[in-house]
């Protein structure tokens, strides 16, 4: 399958390969986001060394991954790669470095060497002194050559940033490279199904982005000729379905501790607004000093949450939102039913449950698509800075959320709702009325000196009649593929 989506990304790959001195490329990202695939589909066969870190997440055992597996593990490679048998495994990093240092002299012939070592957070077990190897491996050799490329990868987004990106000791300012793999956007998933052979509507392709986000791992399960019930029941509810154990897999991969992770994006969960510091702290009983921050930066590099301060607002308080589709989705339908109901989505889709957590998970997919909307209401040359909100209000609907704010440089704002509607949105009076009255009172309360515009962003579009033309502009979504 030819790669979709990532073009940026191994254009600036081929680049560095070609460059006249060694690389040291750092890739990073969300789990099953991709990023191996990017590599090998941009170097396939090129590699002169290729090694991928031992999962410390195996089903069904207890036992930990040791720096003993991971260093045998290496030693396979070695020998994959080209090493004598007659070379004993490595007894530390120190070691086993320089053995690969030795096997990539004996193949330098001119051209440029690709080194990729995967998952290498895996690699650093506790007391293992694997960072402090790493750094002589490429100070005291990639570092003095012209002919390297060096390509590390891993899924703890906060380990390669901190270990590597941002590394304060032997490795500060080495990375000539880094990079951020995202999830495919809605037009990249179309594409990829599209690839796939399968036939979807964007209606439904976005039906089937809120259950599993642009993850290509996940999407990659779609089969062609089965409906987006089928395909979900398939997925995640049969019994023994491919992705059942995966939220308690991805969060075990990634963190130590993982337990912690857990609970607090159990408790965002509950609202979509998200929560402040101190109102996670209180419900999960973990103290600013038991390592909260920790947590919550950690999660928000994952791409699991969000980090982020309220539209207009007059206090320093940042709120947390979870904001990954698949976490969401787990926790709201999955946990504790999988294997019960095989054909759980296709016997529930339309139950108020479901039909009220479509408009957030669409909500959620307009956030990530925001450049989409600004380049739809041609805004996109604009300075802007885009949040949500609650406003107050004594008014009757002059209050409530709003779940786009997108403030801009020339002082107008543009106050968006998101609709996930089967058709086109009707508006009535009272519904006129109450628009009309939060836009006035957004505009008065906090002294905007521009125009505020009410924005639609829905499915299908609006019915024109008598009260329609309270929203100034309207998407559908076919804006959002753009």
């Amino acid at each position: 399958m030819k790669i979709i989506g990532r073009k940026r990304e191994q254009d600036e790959l081929l680049s560095r390969y070609h460059s006249n001195s060694s690389e040291f490329v750092a890739i990073y990202g969300r789990r099953r986001v991709g990023k191996t695939f990017l590599v090998n589909s941009t170097f396939k066969d090129q590699y002169a060394f290729k090694h991928t870190g031992l999962s410390p997440f195996e089903d069904g055992s207890t036992r930990k991954i040791t720096m003993a597996d991971q260093l045998l593990s290496f030693h396979y490679s070695l020998l994959r790669y080209g090493q004598s048998e007659d070379v004993p495994v490595p007894q530390n990093w120190q070691e086993a470095f320089f053995r690969l240092e030795r096997l990539m002299q004996t193949k330098a012939d001119g051209h440029k060497m690709v080194i990729f070592i995967d998952e290498m957070p895996w690699m650093d077990t506790p007391r293992s002194r694997f960072v402090s190897a790493f750094e002589n491996f490429e100070n005291n050799w990639v570092n003095e050559r012209d002919d390297i490329m060096l390509i590390v990868c891993g899924s703890s987004s906060s380990w390669i940033l901190k270990k590597i990106v941002h590394n304060r000791g032997g490795l500060y300012d080495r990375v000539t490279c880094h990079m951020k793999l995202i999830p495919f956007s809605l037009k990249e998933t179309e594409d990829f199904f599209r690839n796939k052979g399968v036939d979807m509507e964007r209606y439904d392709i976005v039906r089937t982005y809120m259950a599993f986000g642009g993850v290509p791992y996940y999407l990659g399960y779609i089969k062609p000729g089965q409906s987006v019930e089928q395909n979900i029941d398939e997925i995640l509810f049969r019994e023994n379905a491919p992705l059942s154990g995966e939220f308690k897999r991805l969060f075990n991969t990634l963190f130590t501790n993982s337990d912690k992770y857990v609970q607090i994006v159990r408790f965002l969960v509950k609202r979509n607004y998200g929560y402040t510091r101190e109102e996670i702290s209180r419900a999960t009983g973990i103290s600013e000093g038991g390592g909260l921050s920790d947590y919550l930066t950690k999660l928000v590099e994952a791409d699991f949450i969000d980090q982020y301060r309220p539209a207009m607002s007059v206090t320093k308080e940042d709120y947390y939102r979870l904001k990954d589709c698949f976490c969401i989705f787990w926790l709201r339908f999955i946990e504790g039913k999988a294997g019960k109901d095989p054909h759980f989505w296709q016997n529930n889709y339309t139950s108020n449950k479901i039909v009220s957590w479509q408009g957030i998970a669409f909500e959620q997919i307009c956030l990530s698509h925001v450049e989409s909307i600004r380049r739809a209401l041609g805004i996109n040359g604009i300075n802007t800075v885009t949040s949500k909100m609650i406003i107050p209000s004594e008014k009757p609907g002059g209050g409530g959320q709003i779940d786009l704010v997108i403030e801009r440089s020339d002082r107008n704002v543009n106050l968006c709702e998101m609709k996930f509607y089967s058709s086109e949105v009707s508006l009535d009076q009272e519904e006129n009325l109450k628009l009309r009255n939060r836009k006035d009172n957004f505009k008065e309360k906090y002294k905007v000196k521009g125009q505020v515009f009410l924005t639609l962003v829905t499915s299908f579009g609006l019915k024109y009649g008598t009260w329609s033309g309270v929203y100034g502009q309207t998407l559908t979504l076919d804006d959002l593929f753009q």
